[in-house]
């Protein structure tokens, strides 16, 4: 059987009992273009015995795949998975790897500014003063004048019959820079309810003091309040 392509009339020689009889869907194997075509005619035969009737032919099934350089169009029933179903590759190894990376590297700068935000808060509030109050509200005082006393103490003495109260300790620049000194220290005594009962003033022994310098203090009082319990010492803006 010899068929002709109807688009570029190249022909092909086939065998045409491969055909079924109502013919079937080629394809051009130098083209590409698809049509169909007819089974080829089939010549009755003479029955061998005329008193008998013959069997009607059956003819043969249709073969799954075509021979030669024909090939079964596809068919149109065919079903794809549409994209957004299909599984999206995985992420390199070394991708994710970079991710935790910079997650790691995030976590761990901003763990290192809140550490150094804590222990250099009296170097910040030195030069930024109204961070001192934002130290406060986390409970972590800091100093924003930069002059601070240390080692407050204090101890009862008797002198010629008489009760004194000595309260010494030391004056102390936490700050960078040189600082001044307030002039006026005011030494406060107040008793278990925290009710004032008595305070005094004196004056330091230096104006000003450099960065981490210090100086001790030491201020009396005769015939102390019988009555206190509490002792604080501060600047005072005023002698008063």
């Amino acid at each position: 059987m010899i068929l002709t392509c109807p688009n570029c009339d190249t022909r092909y020689s086939v065998d045409g009992g491969r055909f079924p009889p109502q013919g079937r869907t080629v394809r051009c194997a130098k083209c590409g273009h698809s049509w169909h075509q007819p089974a080829e005619p089939v010549e009755p035969s003479i029955p061998p015995d005329a008193g008998v009737a013959a069997e009607p032919a059956v003819p043969p099934p249709p073969p799954e795949a075509p021979a030669g350089p024909f090939a079964a169009a596809p068919s149109p029933t065919r079903a794809f998975a549409p994209a957004a179903m299909r599984p999206e590759p995985a992420a390199p190894l070394g991708a994710r790897l970079a991710v935790v990376a910079g997650w790691v590297g995030l976590i761990a700068v901003v763990l290192l500014i809140a550490v150094s935000a804590v222990r250099y808060r009296q170097d910040i509030a030195a030069i930024w003063p109204q961070s001192a109050g934002v130290y406060s509200s986390l409970g972590l005082p800091v100093n924003a004048s930069g002059i601070d006393f240390r080692q407050v103490d204090y101890r009862r003495e008797s002198e010629d019959g008489q009760a004194v109260l000595v309260v010494t300790g030391r004056i102390v620049n936490v700050w960078a820079r040189e600082l001044p000194v307030p002039q006026t220290i005011r030494v406060t005594l107040s008793d278990v309810n925290n009710r004032e009962l008595y305070h005094w003033t004196f004056a330091p022994k230096v104006t000003t003091l450099k960065p981490g310098g210090s100086v001790p203090f030491l201020t009396r009082l005769s015939s102390p309040p019988a009555a206190a319990r509490h002792l604080e010492v501060r600047f005072a803006k005023d002698p008063a």
